[in-house]
């Protein structure tokens, strides 16, 4: 039985202008991610990401506290949808940016709402495929998993989308849970499934047990 960890990013740059771009916390939980992974002897034989900035940053954070340099393959189906573009698709008046509790909260709700009209095919935000396109290079990705050797242990380094996607698909999960475990991924949060070369399992959903000290909870983050 093979070990696939699917590793949310670490803390981006939520409500800059250019959220693709880990914060300096967010480098931090990587680093202590690959560390931790470290002391316990862990290593991949694998390690695939997506082609996003905070994705390759992600694991060079991971790397350096890994101790190890293997070169990660780039997928472009473990790319995160455009929030600011779904949103849009069911909210096109400009919004104020989420600065405060009550605009993130807003933000969230709408794109909850904008999520699920999108997986339903009830609107095209702009710029992106439609959903059935965006779930295929996840499923994709997976099968590259299970093609390689069955005792493989393998790292994917993605987003919440990526990542609550494959669980969807591998639970059959309908998609109100897929949105509602999307929204709950933390930063540089680890869930692991087992896999044969037929199908996978999972393992853990969302943990942080690099974080889970007095000196690093201070780091957990969602955004």
């Amino acid at each position: 039985m093979g070990s696939l960890y699917l590793v949310r990013h670490g803390q981006a740059s939520f409500g800059a202008a250019d959220y693709d771009q880990l914060s300096a916390n967010g480098h931090e939980q990587c680093r202590l991610l690959g560390a931790y992974w470290r002391e316990r002897g862990e290593r991949f034989d694998a390690v695939f990401t997506g082609t996003l900035r905070r994705h390759g940053q992600s694991w060079a954070g991971i790397s350096e506290g890994l101790g190890d340099a293997l070169p990660a393959t780039a997928l472009p189906g473990l790319d995160e949808y455009d929030s600011e573009a779904v949103v849009r698709a069911i909210h096109p008046a400009p919004l104020p940016p989420p600065t405060d509790a009550e605009a993130v909260r807003q933000h969230f709700r709408l794109l909850r709402e904008g999520l699920l009209a999108w997986m339903r095919g009830e609107v095209a935000p702009e710029g992106m495929p439609p959903h059935a396109d965006f779930a295929a290079g996840v499923a994709d990705a997976l099968a590259r998993v299970r093609a390689l050797d069955a005792a493989s242990r393998v790292l994917i380094v993605s987003s919440g989308g990526p990542i609550s996607t494959a669980i969807g698909q591998v639970l059959a999960c309908p998609a109100e849970t897929v949105v509602a475990l999307n929204l709950q991924l933390r930063n540089s949060s680890v869930t692991e499934f087992g896999f044969n070369p037929k199908r996978h399992h999972l393992v853990t959903f969302n943990t942080l047990p690099h974080l889970d000290t007095a000196e690093a909870r201070g780091l957990v983050t969602h955004a």
